[in-house]
């Protein structure tokens, strides 16, 4: 590991004047390089590297129009103020709390929110959710919903612009 050095390879004492001899140090760092490549190498290879989490989304062709009727429509508009505003068709949209809060917290989507969603779709299997967020919401309030809709295996949902006639429908809900 380390190796001291003594000028004339000797440890004795010469005779007259008493100098003080220079002692060379010389350390081996060869150890410490090769433990540190081996740690190197070994977390290399044993940590595992985070996968991208992705959803598959089919987008509808450009010229091709979908036609389908207004009682198979359900639009949930995210305004911002932590409720959801869902409505099948024309009728007025019911006010319903977005997310299940204890202690203050939002730990999932409310079980009201959530019985919604699987009474429709059980009811009516041809239909179709539209959610629409407002620039006042959060991103991951939108997450959530996409993440529930697939929990419930829901594919039949499309994200839609929220515009001035959704603020009014907001604003006429229950």
């Amino acid at each position: 590991m380390g190796i001291v050095d003594s000028p004339n390879g000797s440890s004795g004492k010469k005779k007259g004047r008493h100098h003080s001899k220079r002692i060379g140090f010389r350390l081996d760092m060869t150890p410490m390089v090769d433990v540190a490549f081996l740690l190197l190498t070994f977390f290399m290879l044993t940590t595992t590297f985070s996968k991208s989490n992705t959803m598959e989304i089919n987008t509808p062709p450009e010229k091709l129009e979908v036609k389908v009727a207004e009682n198979n429509v359900m639009t949930m508009r995210i305004a911002g103020d932590g409720m959801a505003y869902c409505s099948i068709g024309n009728e007025v949209p019911k006010r319903i709390a977005l997310y299940d809060t204890q202690d203050n917290r939002q730990l999932s989507l409310s079980p009201q929110l959530r019985s919604l969603l699987k009474q429709q779709t059980v009811s009516n299997k041809k239909l179709v959710i539209v959610v629409k967020l407002s620039d006042k919401a959060k991103y991951k309030q939108l997450v959530d919903i996409i993440d529930e809709l697939n929990l419930m295996k829901i594919d039949r949902f499309s994200l839609d612009d929220y515009t001035e006639q959704d603020a009014l429908e907001v604003k006429r809900a229950v």
